[in-house]
This record gives C-alpha cells, sequence and structure tokens, in this order.
C-alpha cells in the first residue's frame, strides 16, 4: 500500500506592515526645516539701520589771501645787512631793527665772538625748537619759499640772541674792533617781516583770479649777511593787528552766505577756529570774492599770504538716517475739522456715506494719520486706505460734506519696529550724498533707536519684515 504523498509546499509567513508615524512626523518636520533654511539663504535679506543722534557737518574748503597793513621798508645805502629782531616780533619805535656793514667785516666778528663766549640761554634754545616745531607742522611742498622765510627767521633770531644778550658789551667790543655799522631803527612799531611778495599795497577791490593761483605766488626775502644795494626792499612793518583773507565766491556760495555778516572759520594748519566779520566785494576783473575780517591772531599769520581755511556750516541738531532708507507717499488731505471719534473706542477717524440698496448710511471709519497741519490730516491713499477719490465725509454734528480726492506728498522712510513697515513723515534739515540730518521730535516722526529700511525702494508698505 503506497504511502500518502507528503505536501511539501511552503507558505511564507507575511509580517504584518507597521507604519512608525514617529519616524514620518520627524521626516516631514525634517524637510519642512531644510525647505525653510534652504529658502531663507535664498530669500534677499532687508537690511536696517538703527536711528542715531547726530549732524552732518559739511565744511567748505577754500584758498584765501590775506591782506594786512604792510608798510615796505627799503634800504638807505648798500651794504651787507645784519638783522637785530626776529620776523614776526613786535618792534617799538626807535627800536634797532638791522645794521649795515659796509666792509663785510661784522661777519667774520661774529664768528670770533660765538666760538668764544656766545651762549645760549635755555629761553633761547626753547624758542628755536618751537619755531622749528611750528615750521614742520605746518611745511607744504607746494611753498618751497617758506624754507627761506624760516632761515632768515633763525638767522634773525640767533643774531638777536647774540646781541641782545651782551648788546653793551658787543657795541664797545665792536668799537674797538673797528668794525663800523649804520643802525636803521623802526619808524613806527609794527610786527617785523622779511617776506616781501608785492602784495603790501594791495586791496581787496584790486584782486582778481590770477591771485589765487599758488604757482605764480613768489616771495623775496632778503637774508641775514647778504650784500644789499641802496633802495632795496628789506623788510617790512605790519601795523596793525586786524588783517583779512579773500577767498573766490561762486554762486552756491553766494547763495549760502549772502545773508551772513559772521562766519565760523577753522585753520586746521594752526589748530584754530575763529569767527569772522564776512563781507562780500568786487574784485577788479569784476568777479565776487569773500572777504573775512580778523582783529586778532595776525601774528600767527604774519609769514603766510595765501592760506587754506574751512568754513563750518551751520549746526544742526537732530537724527542721523541714510539717504537711500528716503521714499516719497502720496496721501489724501481732509480737514481737520472733520475728524471724529470712534463710537465706544478711542479710535480715531471720519464719518463715511456708506451706499448701500437701503440708502446713504453714515459709518464710522478709523484710519491712521501720517501727519497734520493747521489745515489737513494726511491719511493713507493706497490700495489699503478705507477711502477711494469720490468718497465723502461728513463734519460730526453737521450736515456738511466733504469729497475725498486732494491729495500731497510727504519724505519718509519705513519703520520696521513692529516687525512690518509702517511709514514715518522726515523733514530734512541738513545733507551730504551719503546722509540726512532730520529734525526730531517730530509727532509722526522717528525717535533715537528705531530700526528702518536702509533701502526703501526693496520693501512696500506693511511688509513683514524678519530682522
Amino acid at each position: 500500500m503506497r504511502k500518502k504523498k507528503e505536501n511539501k509546499k511552503i507558505v511564507r509567513y507575511r509580517r504584518p506592515l507597521n507604519i512608525n508615524v514617529g519616524i514620518i512626523i520627524f521626516a516631514i518636520i525634517f524637510v519642512y526645516l531644510a525647505f525653510s533654511v534652504y529658502t531663507y539663504m535664498k530669500k534677499d535679506k532687508v537690511q536696517f539701520y538703527e536711528v542715531v543722534e547726530g549732524d552732518i557737518v559739511n565744511d567748505h574748503r577754500y584758498n584765501g589771501i590775506i591782506l594786512r597793513q604792510e608798510s615796505v621798508q627799503y634800504a638807505g645805502q648798500s651794504g651787507f645787512i645784519h638783522y637785530y629782531v626776529r620776523d614776526g616780533k613786535r618792534a617799538a619805535v626807535g627800536s634797532r631793527i638791522y645794521s649795515i656793514d659796509e666792509l663785510g667785516s661784522m661777519s667774520s666778528f661774529l664768528e670770533d665772538k660765538a666760538e668764544s663766549n656766545t651762549i645760549f640761554t635755555n629761553e633761547n634754545l626753547t624758542e628755536i625748537k618751537r619755531r622749528l616745531s611750528a615750521f614742520a607742522m605746518t611745511y607744504s611742498d607746494h611753498d618751497f619759499v617758506q624754507i627761506y622765510g624760516l632761515q632768515a627767521s633763525l638767522d634773525a633770531a640767533v643774531l638777536e640772541y647774540v646781541n641782545f644778550n651782551t648788546l653793551e658789551s658787543l657795541d664797545s667790543a665792536m668799537e674797538q674792533a673797528g668794525v663800523s655799522l649804520q643802525h636803521v631803527q623802526a619808524p613806527v612799531s609794527g610786527v617785523v617781516s622779511y617776506g616781501i611778495d608785492g602784495y603790501e599795497e594791495k586791496d581787496a577791490s584790486q584782486l582778481t583770479a590770477a591771485d589765487f593761483e599758488n604757482s605764480g605766488y613768489g616771495k623775496a626775502i632778503t637774508k641775514a649777511g647778504q650784500r644789499i644795494e641802496e633802495s632795496d626792499p628789506v623788510y617790512k612793518l605790519v601795523t596793525s593787528d586786524e588783517w583779512s583773507i579773500c577767498f573766490p565766491l561762486g554762486e552756491e556760495q553766494l547763495k549760502e552766505y549772502g545773508d551772513k555778516t559772521r562766519l565760523h572759520v577753522i585753520f586746521k594748519s594752526r589748530n584754530l577756529e575763529t569767527d569772522g566779520a564776512f563781507s562780500v566785494v568786487t574784485g577788479a576783473d569784476g568777479n565776487p570774492y569773500g572777504k573775512l575780517d580778523f582783529n586778532q591772531y595776525m601774528v600767527q599769520f604774519i609769514n603766510d599770504r595765501h592760506i587754506f581755511f574751512e568754513i563750518a556750516s551751520e549746526r544742526n541738531d537732530g537724527l542721523k538716517i541714510p539717504v537711500s532708507s528716503v521714499t516719497t507717499k502720496d496721501f489724501y488731505l481732509v480737514p481737520v475739522d472733520y475728524i471724529a471719534q470712534g463710537g465706544d473706542s478711542s479710535d480715531t477717524g471720519f464719518l463715511k456715506e456708506v451706499y448701500s440698496e437701503n440708502g446713504t448710511s453714515i459709518e464710522f471709519t478709523p484710519v491712521t494719520i501720517y501727519n497734520s497741519t493747521d489745515e489737513y490730516y494726511y491719511i493713507d491713499m493706497g490700495e489699503n486706505s478705507p477711502f477711494t477719490a469720490g468718497d465723502y465725509v461728513v463734519k460730526p454734528d453737521t450736515q456738511e460734506r466733504y469729497q475725498i480726492g486732494p491729495s500731497d506728498s510727504l519724505q519718509g522712510v519705513y519703520n520696521i519696529n513692529k516687525g512690518y513697515t509702517i511709514f514715518k513723515l522726515i523733514e530734512i534739515l541738513n545733507s551730504n550724498d551719503e546722509y540726512y540730518t532730520i529734525r526730531k521730535s517730530m509727532s509722526y516722526g522717528l525717535s533715537v533707536y528705531d530700526h528702518i529700511v536702509l533701502d526703501a525702494g526693496t520693501v512696500y508698505e506693511g511688509q513683514l519684515i524678519y530682522q
């Protein structure tokens, strides 16, 4: 009997599908975060600027010509000149200014005297160091001739120290040595200067544009020990502390300074600031020139004819913002006496006429006020405005109506303190190429530390901003 054939077919067991909800949720979150990071990285960032207090300085730089009350003195005879008063020192009437040595024997006598017993005091050495330091701070390669002025000034100073420290004994010693000198005294009191440039007798009305070209300027300086001829100019006396600076004026400067009587002047090379009386004069070429008059600091500029200086613009206390943050927005104008208070709320707005199938009704419509004058309120006229041109508003407690339509534009910036752009009014006080100074403490304006959009052209009002 055959055995029953065994069924060897094997059916594989299928495990039930177990879905891990946690992994799916995690995957979804991961994909969302990855997408968010990607879109954030690809999205253009809106840059902001923090409003600060400050002012814009628009100081204007000029090249001016110094005019003084100067009297040139000429030699009465030929010979070798030796100065006794250093450049820039005040001399009284009758003071010995220089001596003329006809034979040239004084130079060798002074060399012998210096080698034997001449001693500079600490005060003398300090003064020489001070003059050298002052020259080094203001030196310019464009005015190399100043070096010769310094040399002449130092020569006169050394001679003054040598002679004045032992003046009486020197006079006696030179007389014993047979040195014959002709002493020349100051005819009037004044400040001594040894640079002669031809501008000594010039008046502001005689100036032309060519006078302000530094390249053609020259100064003649007679050095101590140099031989001179009779009638040569040897020094000049500045007889008044009053002096002036003249400078060219363009149309813009005439408009800016035309009504001014005083201007604040900055001399950076001297680390000096002062006020000068301002006026406008007409030069010999018919061009307008500014004239600044001073009654002090003349000695500090005794060796200068051309001087670079700055005129400080008016300072305005305000807020400083970038030019790129400013935009313009249009607004409807609504008379101020049409403003209304909303029912049980403290909102302000206007009573708007609303038309429907049931007729005309009056509805309170809240608005945002962007600016106000004595006559009008400025309200939004954009897409989100509750009003359109042609709508009517009613004056409270009357039957008077006003049709929305008249408009005006205002300059402002987009404030983003609340996370979205809000237009804020500005009033510009001053400006340059990069910044505006705007009035602070305005009713509808900005405050210090407000955040505003750096480039107003990249956003629109009401846009959400992620800082």
